[in-house]
């Protein structure tokens, strides 16, 4: 199987993810957040414009994500984050939606903002197989 696909059959699969971003200290911070995907690998989450990332993001757009570790399987992801314009935002907030349809509530509150992030390097690691199932790829 091709191992793009392996990457996103895995990544559909997860609900929840650990962000880090870097603040205007260099020192990095990192949350737990729902998240949905696109078929290109894009990650999409959405946040507030008070949030310690929304404003990491301003001045840094080099993120870094962990997904999944239930049954030793995670994914290692690197990329560039962009604030997604209101010209594109239906199509982003409808793949984060389908994954996370309890988020809709959030919609209308004041300072929600999303962000699409387009990967640069992926980890995949199946710690399950012997030998270890590892691999990378850039994009």
């Amino acid at each position: 199987m091709d191992r793009k696909q392996v990457i996103l059959d895995f990544i559909k699969k997860q609900k929840l993810a650990v962000i880090s971003t870097v603040g205007i200290d260099n020192k990095p911070e990192s949350a737990v957040l729902e998240f949905g995907e696109t078929e290109e690998l894009e990650l999409i989450f959405d946040t507030l414009t008070s949030s310690r990332k929304y404003k990491n993001l301003q001045t840094n757009k080099n993120v870094s994500f962990v997904v999944g570790w239930d049954e030793n399987i995670t994914v290692q992801y690197e990329g560039i984050a962009e604030e997604v314009k209101e010209k594109m935002q239906k199509r982003y907030q409808q793949a984060y939606w389908n994954k996370n349809p309890k988020a809709q509530r959030w919609e209308s509150t004041e300072g929600i903002t999303y962000f699409k992030v387009a990967p640069k390097w992926i980890r995949y690691s199946d710690l399950n197989k012997n030998p270890w199932d590892v691999f990378e790829i850039n994009i």
